[in-house]
């Protein structure tokens, strides 16, 4: 595979790229830093990328795998979570229902206080990705997956019950 093809998927995710940047490191530079370890290992592993997995599910195992341990290495000295909330691009419109943005912003606030793993999770899920596609990404098994969900929608609903 060649530099060209890298360039064209990474330009195509860098959704997918940010959302991960911002939801595992608050401070901008600390952010660019991690970009760049993903960048690097993608590139370093797209020669390896065998086209037996979507693109995607490459994409967001490698992104996942490197925040969350560059999260664990840096997080007691220099790192703090960034709320989902700030990280989640909805953008509403005045036809908008404010109570619908109101909950998302909740949904993504309440989904930032789960630990590393729910969270890419939730991620994942809410990416409308499919249970045998975020299994392999986090490296679970799809019963795994629909068990954690369901456990974590049973969370994130009474925390609204609550809110």
């Amino acid at each position: 595979m060649d530099k060209e093809a890298f360039v064209k998927v990474v330009s195509d995710n860098r959704k997918l790229i940010y959302k991960i940047c911002r939801s595992y490191c608050s401070d901008p530079a600390l952010r660019r830093d991690l970009e760049q370890e993903i960048m690097t290992q993608l590139w370093m592993s797209f020669k390896k990328f065998d086209g037996r997995v979507k693109v995607t599910t490459w994409m967001y195992r490698v992104a996942l795998n490197i925040a969350i341990t560059f999260y664990r290495n840096d997080c007691k000295t220099r790192l703090k979570n960034v709320p989902l909330d700030s990280v989640f691009v909805y953008l509403p419109t005045d036809d908008d229902d404010a109570s619908l943005h109101e909950n998302i912003r909740l949904l993504y606030s309440f989904i930032d206080t789960l630990g590393e793993l729910d969270k890419a999770l939730m991620l994942l899920y809410l990416d409308d990705n499919k249970y045998r596609d975020i299994a392999e990404i986090l490296g679970i098994s799809e019963t795994n997956v629909a068990t954690k969900i369901g456990r974590i929608k049973k969370v994130l609903k009474t925390k609204f019950e609550n809110a």
